[in-house]
């Protein structure tokens, strides 16, 4: 019988982007089931609440038939969740030198937090390379047309949270 191979793809996912997306899709081929761990940190004060970005990512996951995925809040260390759902492998996506720098100084703490669990970079598809989610929230922000960058059920909550925040916004 063969093991379960399982990875863990980390992040904040506020929102998701199609570059999440193009990373979700790869790392799906390396690993028997994929857990995206979605990051609670409400230090980045995120645009949408976990449970909507746990909503937004497991219907995007959706569009993967045959692939085990599970969508699961965490707001623990990264390796403590890793340990709980059975990560072999931590998925990370790589934009630029600058993730790389940060990444670096990530994997040697999280090795000596664990050392059985590897972590996999997985470089930005050229086309996605320059997608973050801060800036998608900044465009979106600015009125900025942003449905390049993230599925059209997220651009259509982006939008929706946006008008909101403006509304508020004019109140006070």
């Amino acid at each position: 019988m063969s093991k379960n191979r399982v990875g863990l793809y980390p992040g904040t996912f506020d929102p998701i982007t199609v570059g999440h997306y193009d990373i979700i899709r790869r790392a799906s081929k390396l690993v028997d089931t994929l857990v995206i761990g979605v990051a609670m940190n409400p230090g980045k004060n995120p645009l949408f609440t976990v449970e909507e970005r746990v909503e937004m990512v497991s219907k995007m996951t959706g569009e993967f038939p045959g692939t085990n995925f599970e969508v699961r809040p965490f707001n623990n260390l990264l390796m403590h969740f890793a340990e709980e759902v059975g990560a072999a492998i931590i998925i990370r996506g790589l934009r630029a030198i600058s993730d790389f720098e940060y990444e670096f100084q990530m994997v040697g703490m999280n090795r000596r937090l664990n050392s059985e669990i590897e972590t996999v970079f997985l470089m930005a598809s050229d086309q996605h390379q320059f997608i973050a989610s801060s800036l998608v929230k900044e465009i979106a922000l600015l009125n900025g047309d942003i449905t390049k960058f993230v599925s059209a059920s997220t651009a259509t909550k982006i939008v929706d949270r946006v008008a909101e925040i403006h509304k508020n916004a004019e109140k006070t």
